[in-house]
């Protein structure tokens, strides 16, 4: 059961950050998925870095997660700028 509540934050996460950052991303609802499991992981390392100085790595809340996805996004289009 936590797996699914994961992937729907996760569904939920990339598809706000995809919408809070300007831009077009020619990802799908995999892309998006992905993008916000990768912004909790990314969102709970920062939360747990900041509020308590451990280096651990969890999931984070919905807030997080979509700032963590920001983050991620922002990253994947720095990179694949890059590529071209």
């Amino acid at each position: 059961m936590a797996i699914i509540v994961w992937l729907i934050i996760g569904l939920i996460a990339g598809a706000l950050a995809r919408l809070l950052v300007p831009g077009r991303d020619p990802m799908g609802v995999l892309g998006t998925l992905v993008l916000g499991l990768v912004g909790s992981l990314v969102g709970g390392f920062l939360g747990n870095l900041l509020f308590e100085g451990q280096l651990d790595i969890t999931a984070a809340g919905l807030i997080g997660s979509v700032i963590g996805a920001i983050i991620a996004l922002l990253v994947y289009r720095s990179m694949r700028g890059r590529t071209v």
